[in-house]
């Protein structure tokens, strides 16, 4: 049996201190207590600790101007969480685990005064059996952050890479440094004995012919006695359309299998409806009563891919085929709505995707230099059709972009993987697995990562033992090209590419021409910069002048990649007259060089398999850069151009 405490539920307190300082307890010598610099009581979580501060006065608000630089004292001190056990949590018979599922940061563990383990991986879930540490009263507990790693921002090398935090966290050109520390989603202290579900996968698959569903599951119940596990699926009217009572014997090496006919298909945005079922495991005694229990939300869908059309023989196939149809992906490549990820909230997720739904877009790309969603996105891309291409935590650096191959590494980003389908896998929308972004086959590239490589080799292996029914991708790009390259076009080299994504010279002349030409069976990235409205750069920028939007300009220097002002005064032959005329001649830019990328792609289907542009939304109120969607969730020209273009082709 098991029983389940949410410690989000307790009074925290957080603590600051400069480094190592907590250890010391009474000063040597002196007889001093050494207190914290900082106290703040009756704190909740999840949450970063920036925001605690923030709330507290401690912290400016690190998306005006350049207050992200006032903010960065807060990774050099050590910060802990601190609160009471309740008593009448605890019992003689019972074993207890600590299952953290998000902490975001390095760091250990402490209950009453003892390490009970130590953390450095804010990718997987970390579960801890704390049986003997506990008193039978008055037990404290402490999750405390040490030294988070120093740099692991956008220019670096890959192949250093081996330390597991976000980041993004540390600088990229669309969001300053906030590297955050906290508690970015939910622990419970698990009071567990005698029979209790230990662990569930589930995968499913459907037959387009036959109108089948198959459910595949893999129980681990542990000490399974004489109790029953009861199986119920329904669907969305909370009608059961499957019920089966099973003993420990009808399962052969943990696995069962159903299958169900008649089923509702789930579909992407756009082709149909996004049926969703129930799933309910129940562990009951032999009183009848329910000991334990798992819940999920599946779907039945079929996904294939097959080769485009004109494609070169030996060819990766880009056409993705739902339910026997073959669709059109049209996406934007996702990244993490806030720096400090733990604050957000469900209605944070649905506004975003309630947009891209709206506009017409069926698949998001989860770029590898962020981190395993809350548990929420996966949810609503569930109900609204939208599909997930999620990458594995792995990035380019621009200095050089070959992944880890040290064997320490490549078993890390194993058991990484392997947490990664367990904890998200069973979820309709999920497409495909992919490497990571950007990856190269050798620290010179420019070829993309292929199995060849150790660690992407490593990542295959742990996809095909968990996840047989799901793509693979090596790393996107991939093929024989990062970039197409027109002149090229025509050689069969272009599979899934990169780029461009800043227009160069006159949208109908140079843009068009590439756009017409183009050969690519795939494109997972393609932007053009725009400007943010007048009205949120005037909320965010603090102290600094908007104008002019030139290099010149420290404010919009700080994201140089997306200054476009010599391309104004290139096209107009004349200096913008003020921020106003430049921020409309900017988004209508994006709006145009955008909207021909996709029509080209759309125009050419099924010899082009579909477009994900780069980017989806700001995490930081950037006055420019490749997002259709603004900090604040609005969208931009550009994203309303498109949504014209994807519903007039239904």
């Amino acid at each position: 049996m098991r029983q389940k405490f949410d410690l989000t539920q307790l009074k925290w307190t957080l603590h600051g201190y400069y480094p190592e300082e907590w250890r010391m307890g009474d000063s040597a010598g002196a007889g001093i207590m050494l207190l914290p610099e900082i106290i703040i009581h009756d704190v909740s979580f999840p949450s970063s600790v920036q925001k605690i501060l923030h709330e507290h006065g401690l912290l400016p608000d690190w998306n005006i101007g350049f207050n992200s630089s006032q903010c960065e004292w807060v990774e050099n001190r050590h910060w802990f969480f601190k609160a009471d056990l309740p008593d009448n949590w605890l019992g003689d018979d019972k074993n207890y685990k600590l299952v953290c599922h998000g902490i975001d940061g390095f760091g250990e563990l402490w209950i009453n005064q003892q390490c009970v383990y130590k953390f450095n991986n804010s990718y997987v879930c970390h579960t801890i059996d704390i049986t003997d540490a506990l008193k039978p009263s008055g037990n404290v507990l402490k999750i405390i952050f040490c030294d988070q790693p120093r740099w692991l921002g956008q220019m670096n090398y890959t192949s250093q890479i081996t330390q597991w935090k976000p980041r993004f966290n540390y600088r990229w050109d669309w969001t300053a440094r906030l590297v955050q520390i906290g508690i970015w989603d939910g622990i419970d202290l698990e009071a567990t004995y005698d029979a209790y579900l230990a662990e569930a996968f589930v995968f499913t698959s459907a037959d387009i012919k036959s109108q089948k569903g198959v459910v595949d599951l893999q129980i681990n119940v542990n000490q399974w006695n004489s109790e029953k596990l009861l199986i119920e699926l329904s669907d969305s009217e909370k009608s059961v359309v499957y019920s089966r009572t099973l003993c420990k014997y009808d399962l052969h090496d943990n696995r069962y299998s159903f299958e169900l006919n008649n089923i509702k298909l789930w579909w992407p945005n756009g082709m149909g409806p996004a049926h969703l079922y129930n799933l309910t495991l129940s562990l009951i005694d032999q009183s009848g009563k329910i000991v334990d229990a798992i819940q999920k939300r599946i779907g039945f869908r079929n996904i294939t891919w097959e080769q485009c059309k004109g494609a070169p023989a030996n060819a990766d196939p880009w056409l993705c085929v739902v339910n026997g149809k073959p669709v059109f992906l049209a996406g934007v490549n996702w990244t993490p709505i806030r720096p400090n990820f733990a604050d957000l909230s469900s209605d944070d997720y649905d506004k975003r995707l309630k947009t891209y739904q709206e506009i017409g877009f069926n698949v998001l790309r989860l770029w590898g230099g962020a981190f395993l969603e809350k548990q929420c996105l996966y949810d609503i891309c569930d109900e609204r059709g939208i599909l997930v291409w999620q990458e594995f935590p792995l990035s380019s650096s621009g200095i050089e972009n070959y992944p880890p191959d040290d064997d320490v590494a490549i078993k890390e980003m194993a058991c990484i993987a392997q947490y990664f389908i367990a904890a998200r896998g069973y979820h309709a929308c999920i497409l495909a697995w992919s490497g990571g972004n950007e990856l190269m086959s050798s620290k010179a590239g420019p070829d993309p990562a292929t199995l060849a490589h150790p660690m992407i080799g490593a990542i295959a292996q742990v996809v095909r033992e968990n996840d047989p029914y799901r793509r693979f991708m090596p790393t996107s790009p991939s093929g024989p090209r990062f970039v197409a390259d027109e002149n090229e076009y025509g050689q069969g080299l272009h599979w899934d590419v990169h780029g461009p994504w800043v227009p160069r010279g006159r949208l109908q002349d140079q843009w068009t021409k590439y756009w017409n030409n183009d050969d690519s069976l795939f494109r997972s990235e393609v932007g053009a910069p725009g400007p943010s409205s007048m009205a949120l750069m005037e909320k965010y920028t603090g102290d600094y002048n908007l104008f002019p939007p030139s290099k010149e300009n420290i404010f919009w220097r700080r994201f140089s990649f997306w200054i476009d002002h010599d391309q104004f005064v290139a096209e107009t032959g004349r200096e913008p007259k003020n921020i106003e005329v430049y921020i409309d001649w900017g988004q209508n830019r994006q709006a145009l060089a955008l909207s021909i990328a996709v029509s080209a792609c759309r125009k050419r289907f099924p010899s082009c398999g579909g477009i994900i542009l780069w980017m989806g939304h700001d995490s930081f109120p950037c006055p420019a850069n490749t997002s259709i969607i603004d900090f604040e969730g609005e969208p931009k020209p550009a994203a309303l151009a498109i949504a014209k273009i994807l519903h007039s082709c239904k």
